[in-house]
């Protein structure tokens, strides 16, 4: 994991953007070194964030502050946020100053059914941060649910995750060379770590995004949803359409986009996925 932790600092954010004092008005540390800040870093004092945001009926139940952190060992073809790709691109943060923040939204999480959603990049490539988020959400009685892909499960902790109320897995595809494609990574982890939650009984909700030529063959959906059913704690499925949304970030990082020419899936499409999702048993969005 030390690896991922220097990827997760990146370059020192503070030196990149000295001007910086604060994320949504969040604090942004500036007053320690490169050396102390990978062990404030190491020990979960301090995360590498991205960006912060109130959001309603997206990323779980009620009303949501959605904190998304940088850096992840995916690569994603489809990736609508590659700014959160490389931790480089986060700020320090203070996980005191975070759970300051997100004190203040007690009264909207309890009137909406809402609570906390730690997002990315990879919210699971800072372990020791997202655990001292959570652990200070639960002491507040805050709903926490963590957004991941699952590649890096064998990094939570059964005390981090025993303060997970929801998971939000990031099912991309069903098979192997499919997986492989589009992340660039293995797919027998994100498996694991959906058996293990499962084992643990902690709710999921599985998310799958159609791409045209690239998750939607029949026999790739029909194997996702055979994982999604084969966990009886996934209590709900979402098919996420492809869009273009994310193309401009991608040529403004300079980075190649190779979805450039794929057309968003057709309603009939998104439909006939859902409905071998259903064919499982599952309840579908």
């Amino acid at each position: 994991m030390t690896d991922l932790l220097v990827d997760a600092i990146g370059l020192d954010p503070v030196a990149s953007a000295p001007s910086v004092t604060s994320l949504g008005g969040v604090p942004v540390v500036t007053d320690l070194g490169r050396g102390d800040l990978f062990a404030a870093m190491r020990a979960g004092e301090i995360g590498s964030v991205h960006s912060w945001e109130l959001v309603t009926a997206v990323d779980g139940p009620g009303t949501r502050m959605t904190t998304f952190v940088a850096g992840c060992p995916l690569r994603c073809l489809y990736c609508h946020n590659p700014d959160t790709m490389s931790g480089a691109r986060g700020l320090p943060v203070r996980a005191d100053d975070l759970l300051a923040r997100i004190r203040r939204y007690r009264g909207v999480f309890r009137a909406t059914g809402g609570g906390i959603t730690l997002s990315g990049g990879e919210i699971l490539q800072q372990p020791a941060f997202a655990a001292r988020i959570l652990r200070g959400a639960k002491d507040l009685a805050i709903h926490t649910a963590i957004d991941t892909s699952g590649f890096l499960g064998a990094a939570a902790g059964d005390e981090l995750l025993a303060d997970v109320d929801l998971v939000l897995l990031d099912l991309k595809s069903g098979d192997e060379e499919t997986y492989e494609r589009v992340t660039g990574r293995q797919l027998a982890p994100t498996l694991e770590f959906g058996r293990r939650l499962e084992r643990l009984g902690i709710e999921t909700w599985v998310r799958f995004v159609l791409v045209p030529g690239l998750t939607d063959d029949p026999a790739n959906i029909a194997r996702v949803a055979d994982h999604a059913a084969s966990m009886s704690q996934v209590t709900r499925v979402e098919i996420l359409p492809f869009h273009q949304m994310g193309r401009d970030k991608w040529a403004s990082l300079g980075m190649e986009y190779r979805l450039a020419d794929t057309q968003p899936p057709t309603a009939e499409s998104v439909e006939a996925a859902r409905a071998t999702f259903r064919s499982r048993g599952l309840t579908v969005y």
